[in-house]
């Protein structure tokens, strides 16, 4: 009887306690990472970078979306962009990876003031990075596009959408970078609200501008890009007026905004395995992409469609390894490595659980996920076999997500870059050619090359993760 009566007490306070905490996970807390229960700590990270991440993957679902009404040719257009796109994000994101990594570093030891000036170093780097960009963007997008075997409506019309996207990247590469900062620091809520706020402003302007309406006039996929623009530069603005103000873990003062030469340079040779990683896979992503693109717009636009569909179902997935991330790096730093490790073995069960139930849907509902963005039947077919193929992977690709961002979070970034070269380059690449044009198998290769390269890299990834030399790294 007593113990039934403690249950029924205990009931509503756990139910309370799981709404406080979904309440501080949403609004931001002053939490200490190193110090609170363990699934306490994941849970306050990872809810709002899953829906942060959420946000970002519904933005590239609606933004696909209206780009399909203008064609597959206009879809095909966006895909190709993303190819060039991807070096960009490899750049962004490994000076991401290594922005958290020395934010969660120095959150970890205390060293509120050091971390806001590796926030001041990282923006000066993020604007370095996005000029030469620009240059290409707003004089060869032609040329570029012309490179990847785009289509002649593509580079007739779609050329202008590339020269927006990338002539203006460095809006994209602050919205990176000052994120990376907040999550470093433990204030994930921030990024969240931002991302919401940029993306949901692009997903109202995205309709407007491409279709027009009234006074304003129909851009086309022009104004696809446009769109993107202006809702992310509002969510840069903010971003800078949060950094500065202060959040509940860091700030940037005036007299930190010079550049800091020994701060710069630990960032720029953490971002360096960062960097590396990210762009062996984005560029085994541009040739897969060219590889496809020998079999037409259909097949592209069908594997530009799936990709967007992985991007809004793993999104959650990224957003509980990113929190790894930031407990690997805090937790180092507070001198806790055993309770660092604990952090990835929870949020991993968490991870391949969610991916499971993704891969069942993905077997169950492709043709309908795919047919949302076009009526195109053999785009559909195109796009569901990739989904069907790939889901197999699924189960072990969620610990691969987990274990690298352990890696990154401890500032170990090499050790994902070699593993990305061999499994990418040496693996992923030759195999997609082989089965697609020495077999004859065609896009369906591509595909199970694919499945197969992503399934061997996770079961590595996580066997050298248990080795725990990334527990030793200093940054």
């Amino acid at each position: 009887m007593e113990e039934g009566t403690t249950t029924a007490a205990n009931t509503p306070a756990l139910r309370r306690s799981l709404w406080g905490d979904l309440k501080d996970a949403i609004r931001g807390t002053e939490a200490d990472y190193t110090q609170i229960s363990m699934g306490r700590a994941v849970f306050l990270l990872a809810i709002p970078m899953i829906l942060e991440l959420m946000m970002e993957s519904t933005f590239a679902v609606v933004d696909i979306y209206f780009v399909g009404a203008l064609g597959p040719s206009a879809v095909a257009t966006v895909g190709l962009t993303e190819t060039y796109l991807f070096l960009l994000y490899s750049i962004g994101m490994g000076l991401a990876t290594a922005v958290t990594a020395v934010i969660a570093r120095r959150i970890g030891e205390k060293e509120r003031e050091k971390a806001g000036v590796a926030a001041v170093q990282a923006v000066l780097l993020a604007l370095a990075v996005s000029v030469p960009f620009a240059v290409a963007g707003i004089f060869y997008s032609r040329e570029l596009l012309a490179l990847m075997g785009a289509d002649e409506w593509t580079l007739e019309h779609g050329y202008r959408y590339m020269q927006w996207t990338l002539g203006a990247n460095v809006v994209v590469l602050l919205l990176f970078i000052n994120n990376a900062i907040f999550r470093g620091a433990g204030d994930a809520a921030i990024a969240m609200r931002v991302l919401w706020i940029a993306n949901g402003l692009n997903m109202l302007l995205d309709p407007l501008l491409i279709f027009g309406w009234g006074p304003v006039p129909a851009m086309g996929i022009e104004g696809a890009a446009i769109a993107t623009l202006t809702g992310r530069g509002i969510g840069v603005i903010l971003q800078f007026w949060m950094l500065f103000r202060g959040s509940n873990h860091i700030r940037v003062l005036r007299e930190q905004m010079q550049v800091q030469w020994e701060t710069l340079v630990t960032i720029v040779r953490t971002s360096l395995g960062g960097i590396g990683q990210m762009i062996v896979a984005m560029l085994s992503w541009i040739f897969v992409m060219r590889i496809l693109a020998e079999f037409g717009s259909t097949v592209v636009a069908g594997a530009t469609i799936a990709m967007r569909i992985m991007m809004f179902t793993l999104m959650p997935a990224w957003g509980m390894s990113n929190a790894v991330a930031t407990l690997v790096g805090q937790n180092l730093g507070a001198g806790k490595p055993d309770r660092a490790e604990r952090s990835v073995w929870v949020t991993g069960v968490w991870n391949m659980a969610f991916l499971i139930v993704v891969s069942i849907l993905y077997n169950m509902y492709a043709g309908v996920l795919v047919g949302f963005f076009t009526e195109d039947a053999e785009v559909i077919a195109v796009g569901s076999l990739w989904l069907t193929i790939v889901s197999y992977s699924y189960f072990v690709y969620g610990w691969w997500m987990v274990a690298t961002q352990a890696f990154n979070g401890s500032g170990d970034t090499v050790t994902p870059t070699k593993i990305n070269l061999v499994f990418f380059w040496l693996i992923q690449i030759p195999l997609s050619y082989v089965m697609a044009k020495v077999l004859g198998l065609g896009y369906h290769g591509v595909f199970w090359a694919i499945f197969a390269s992503e399934t061997s890299v996770g079961i590595f990834t996580l066997w050298l993760f248990t080795r725990g030399k990334w527990k030793t790294v200093k940054v």
